[in-house]
């Protein structure tokens, strides 16, 4: 396990407002992903647990405290803008293209094709990657200082696994022993993103959430 999860002296909780961000504490935060940390975060949807994706042992971290193995995880990817997440993506085409510029940043999750990067970062042969890019500037402004995507995935109540926590220090009480940092970016939703997967000639819902395609 790494060095920030066993020295809980670490451990920080941290406020940050989405109209004000402080540089200080986002260097502090990405400074930690930077060293294998696992953060929880502030999205437009629900909070959500992190890590830098290029980081494998934070990601087994992160596989470990859901619960699942990291061959068969759907983690996503919290990108910067559209830019960095064709990084990650086969090439897209024009149609995609619009839709995603039209709708993100935004509460989706994009379901697109993967590019070799992938299956290299999780070990696994993993064709398609879950991209999002949330309307919200605390972990958007994280993924510009970090310079590359944070892998994501939503937090639930242990007591119930179909329930988001969305008080911060409630979310705090339940992972403060396994995460490196909580920030408390105000209470947030309990309606999760709308999946869409683009790997098809027609877009296919898979889940209907928050965000609704214009």
């Amino acid at each position: 396990m790494d060095f920030f999860a066993l020295n809980t002296a670490f451990f920080m909780f941290i406020k940050l407002y989405d109209n004000n961000l402080d540089p200080r504490q986002i260097k502090k935060i990405v400074d930690i992903l930077k060293n294998g940390g696992v953060i929880i975060y502030p999205t437009d949807t629900v909070y959500g647990i992190g890590c830098d994706i290029t980081n494998q042992k934070a990601v087994e971290r992160i596989a470990t405290i859901k619960s699942i193995k990291i061959e068969k995880a759907n983690f996503s990817f919290i990108c910067s803008d559209i830019s960095q997440l064709s990084e990650y993506t086969m090439p897209i085409n024009n149609y995609v293209f619009k839709v995603l510029k039209q709708n993100l940043p935004g509460a989706f999750t994009f379901i697109l094709n993967a590019n070799g990067k992938v299956p290299k970062l999780f070990k696994n042969n993993k064709k398609t990657v879950g991209i999002r890019i949330p309307d919200n500037e605390i972990i958007l402004q994280l993924v510009r200082e970090l310079g590359n995507p944070i892998l994501t995935t939503s937090i639930y109540n242990s007591a119930d696994l179909n329930g988001y926590i969305t008080d911060p220090e409630l979310i705090y009480e339940e992972y403060y022993e396994k995460v490196d940092v909580v920030i408390d970016g105000g209470i947030g939703g309990c309606i999760s993103s709308t999946i869409i997967d683009c790997t098809k000639d027609n877009f296919e819902i898979l889940r209907e959430g928050k965000g609704k395609l214009v």
